[in-house]
């Protein structure tokens, strides 16, 4: 077809309708599409930087959802922490009701207008006369623990543990308390607890239905024995005392160490999609796409809130003392300390994670509008451009024709 030969007139008249025709399938293409930049081709710069764009935005997409779980597992673990205080509670209050109930146990309760005031470093030997060698025996009935007095710092624990017979040597009162609570429970045979009670007197108590007695050797002088509130004390005499066991304590006892099974099961189901952070589990938040040591992240340690990780340990000797029942309330004081700082922190890790989802969020939104800045068409303006264009089209398709009748006009001459 090159051979053919169109006037001037024609051809400017079908470039131009090729041009205008060119451009309305580009409109056309960008209405349809919705975008103004379909390929690299279009615009090489804008479509790979969009491309670019919407990768990141993708990529903490993904990291969004790590973020939604770390988010549930820690409120999974900060329910399991509110469950377990009011556990804690309960315990507290099943041991206060049970030091309420009066205790059946046989006393010795230091006395008399000599007995000293006795303080834990009260010493045997400068402070209440004893002199190294004498001993002081106390006994449940059955089995004893002889102390001998020694200088100060001379306990080193007890002999002859889990036998009839055990020994220790004692420099101070609180080498003496030391004592026997060591020779008691467990593997100790002893059934007696000792204790200074508020106003400094050193009191022996039996566990249960146990007797207990306390006897010294007949050389230590009776002063001494006297300070220590134990008149009568020494030489072939013991002062002994029996109890018979409390019911009430023993029901409250068995109270208690079921609700310390259900601390401990309540932490076990405490998880959320196979971490637990009150088992132990930790947890790792990642914020950014990055690696290495441009990543963004939050490691959340995990916290054993079993009984046996919050230090709460089962009733000892079903309660029968008022020294259990207190060691008992001590430590459950200190584990709802653990627990309202373990809430604290979940609290704190918590805000750290929901603020940076929000801004995960908002960060994706920003990208997401940034690429579609980059390649998307304007849909009013190329509406607009089309209609023009079909316009110029028709324009210049009465052009080419004026042209073409131009043209004829010379056949009018022959």
């Amino acid at each position: 077809m090159s051979g053919i030969v169109l006037s001037k007139g024609i051809r400017n008249n079908l470039q131009q309708l090729q041009s205008t025709a060119a451009n309305i399938a580009t409109t056309q293409s960008r209405l349809a599409t919705g975008k103004k930049v379909n390929s690299a081709l279009d615009n090489p710069a804008n479509f790979f930087t969009s491309n670019s764009l919407n990768d990141r935005a993708g990529d903490l997409g993904d990291l969004l959802d790590g973020i939604g779980n770390a988010i549930q597992t820690i409120n999974a673990a900060n329910n399991g922490i509110q469950a377990i205080t009011n556990l804690v509670k309960s315990a507290q209050s099943t041991a206060k009701q049970a030091i309420q109930s009066a205790p059946t146990t046989g006393r010795l309760t230091g006395s008399g207008t000599s007995a000293a005031t006795l303080t834990s470093s009260t010493s045997l030997t400068s402070s209440l006369g004893f002199t190294a060698g004498d001993t002081i025996t106390v006994g449940d009935g059955t089995n004893t623990l002889t102390l001998t007095v020694g200088a100060a710092g001379s306990y080193a624990g007890v002999t002859g543990g889990g036998t009839a017979t055990q020994t220790a040597t004692v420099g101070s009162v609180q080498d003496i308390l030391d004592a026997v609570n060591a020779s008691t429970g467990g593997t100790s045979n002893l059934k007696a607890t000792a204790a200074l009670t508020s106003d400094g007197k050193l009191q022996i108590e039996s566990v249960g239905s146990n007797a207990v007695s306390l006897q010294t050797n007949s050389s230590a002088t009776n002063a001494s024995v006297a300070a220590l509130g134990f008149v009568g004390a020494n030489g072939a005499t013991a002062l002994s005392a029996t109890g018979t066991t409390n019911a009430s304590r023993n029901t409250l006892s068995a109270q208690f160490d079921q609700i310390l099974s259900q601390i401990d099961q309540l932490a076990k189901d405490s998880g959320y999609n196979g971490k637990n952070l009150l088992s132990g589990d930790s947890v790792k938040v990642t914020f950014n796409e990055k690696t290495g040591g441009q990543q963004s992240s939050l490691a959340i340690s995990g916290v054993d809130d079993s009984s046996t990780g919050l230090g709460i340990s089962k009733s000892a000797n079903s309660f029968q003392t008022d020294k259990n029942i207190n060691d008992s309330l001590n430590n459950l004081s200190n584990a709802l300390d653990k627990l309202r700082t373990q809430s604290s922190t979940l609290g704190s890790n918590l805000s750290v994670v929901q603020a940076r989802q929000d801004f995960t969020k908002q960060t994706i939104n920003t990208l997401k509008q940034g690429a579609d800045n980059l390649v998307l068409a304007d849909q009013n303006e190329e509406a607009a451009n089309l209609l023009a264009l079909q316009t110029r089209q028709q324009l210049s398709q009465t052009a080419l024709s004026l042209a073409n009748q131009a043209d004829q006009g010379v056949l009018r001459l022959f």
